[in-house]
């Protein structure tokens, strides 16, 4: 679902106005949900879900409730994808030491590809989903599409095609997530 800034809510007017003065907003934003509760809430099943971690062993969704959290889908053949990770990077680095999450969720067939991409290490959060089923439980069938989840597990924007995440207005979006 989605809705016309001009008929959101006042609550999200402050994560509207750093969205799009970080370049985050436009014609291809939109938000999830609508009303006072602010988006879509995430069920048990989405926080069951689990991704392969780099250095082995799966990482469960549920660990991270109670935290913003961005959720990035991409790939390493998606031209649109390898083009905004210098800014997730950057985004990533600023996030050091806060409460904020961030996860790049890849849906390469396996490691190799994604190893060989982040040669020299990342400080974003990436994992795999070889099943590629859970682009497919948000609806996402594009990439580059990220979603920005709250702290009360609420699905509140999300945003498809590359954006410019080292922005600062970028880390004032996610803050005011919390």
């Amino acid at each position: 679902m989605t809705s016309s800034p001009t008929r959101r809510g006042m609550l999200y007017a402050g994560v509207a106005a750093a969205a799009a003065a970080a370049g985050l907003g436009g014609a291809w934003w939109k938000e999830r949900g609508s009303g006072s509760t602010g988006g879509e809430q995430l069920d048990a099943a989405f926080w069951g879900q689990s991704f392969e971690r780099p250095e082995g062993g799966d990482l469960v969704l549920s660990s991270l409730r109670g935290k913003p959290l961005l959720l990035n889908f991409w790939a390493t053949w998606c031209p649109p994808c390898v083009d905004e990770v210098p800014s997730l990077e950057d985004l990533a680095r600023r996030l050091k030491g806060t409460d904020m999450r961030m996860l790049a969720v890849s849906v390469d067939d396996d490691w190799d590809k994604i190893r060989r991409f982040f040669a020299k290490g990342s400080d974003i959060g990436v994992l795999l989903d070889t099943s590629h089923d859970i682009p497919k439980k948000f609806g996402t069938e594009k990439y580059p599409e990220t979603f920005l989840v709250d702290a009360a597990g609420r699905v509140r924007y999300y945003f498809i095609n590359k954006r410019d995440w080292s922005r600062p207005e970028a880390v004032a979006c996610l803050e005011s997530l919390r």
